[in-house]
């Protein structure tokens, strides 16, 4: 048995008409009618039976259409399946993340995606530059947003996606806050807050070359892994803090951000997307295009 003479039958079983299931089928009757005889002797029953009225089931054929049915629709939603998951329209797509992506970047880009390929099953994971480094480079994940530039040799694919600059995290009570423009230089002597650099290596690293471009290293109070938490640090008091300044989305009246200016205000982050060539599914490129058709994005 096979889909050809289900779908055989089930056309004989719907029309009760040799005739109008062969024209159904865009085949000629007596094909159809062979098609139906050897189906009923490898079953070793027969499902249809003449009458004065024409072609009826018999009750084995009638017991037996439902799940004719269901088979030919199994059949055919494999295929469907199949040919779009190939198409990178359908599946499951592992995509990791930073924290500070879903400030800006995937509120803009997720509903987009899931509108184009609602069939793709995304599994969102949030966790830091370094872990997700490694998911990709492991397989945990097939591709992840982390944070730009990264400051290890990879053998993973990067596309920058949104580029940024630092803005200075200071306290409202801070002397420099009502500055429109702050000069990082006039920050030396403060106390900072960074990102760790075990955890979020580069962002660690381009604060480290801003302090040094403006001619000073900063003196660590506290480090920290999220950009919300080393907000929540300097809102604290802990001290000041360069952040990406997609952060200023989410200021409070305990907390201020002020753009740089002078030396050591031109580094360059941002977030990117990272993964391996050799193993990018078809789900995962359609994201990376998704991204790159929003973005505008180009291989670095």
């Amino acid at each position: 048995m096979d889909s050809r003479q289900l779908r055989h039958f089930v056309a004989v079983a719907e029309t009760l008409n040799y005739h109008r299931a062969a024209e159904q089928l865009h085949m000629s009757q007596p094909p159809l009618s062979a098609s139906i005889r050897r189906l009923e002797e490898q079953l070793g029953v027969q499902l249809f039976e003449r009458t004065r009225r024409g072609t009826a089931l018999t009750a084995a054929g009638a017991a037996a259409l439902e799940d004719a049915r269901r088979a030919l629709f199994h059949t055919e939603q494999f295929g469907r399946v199949a040919a779009a998951t190939a198409r990178g329209e359908a599946g499951s797509l592992r995509i990791g993340f930073v924290g500070s992506a879903t400030y800006a970047l995937m509120p803009q880009v997720m509903p987009v995606f899931r509108a184009r390929y609602p069939e793709v099953q995304l599994a969102l994971t949030e966790s830091t530059t370094r872990r997700l480094i490694d998911d990709v480079q492991q397989g945990d994940v097939d591709a992840a947003l982390l944070r730009f530039p990264v400051v290890r040799a990879l053998a993973l694919q990067i596309l920058p996606i949104e580029r940024d600059r630092f803005v200075a995290a200071l306290p409202i009570t801070h002397r420099l806050a009502r500055r429109r423009r702050v000069a990082l230089a006039e920050l030396q002597d403060e106390p900072f807050v960074l990102f760790g650099a075990e955890a979020v290596p580069g962002l660690h690293a381009m604060a480290l070359l801003a302090c040094q471009q403006a001619g000073f290293v900063p003196r660590v109070q506290q480090e920290a892994v999220q950009v919300q938490t080393v907000v929540s640090l300097v809102e604290s008091g802990l001290g000041v803090a360069l952040v990406p300044s997609v952060a200023a989305r989410h200021a409070t009246r305990h907390i201020v951000f002020r753009p740089l200016q002078g030396p050591g205000a031109d580094v360059e982050i941002g977030l990117a997307l990272a993964w391996r060539a050799e193993r990018e599914k078809p789900a995962a490129r359609r994201f990376r295009e998704t991204l790159q058709d929003l973005v505008g994005a180009a291989p670095a």
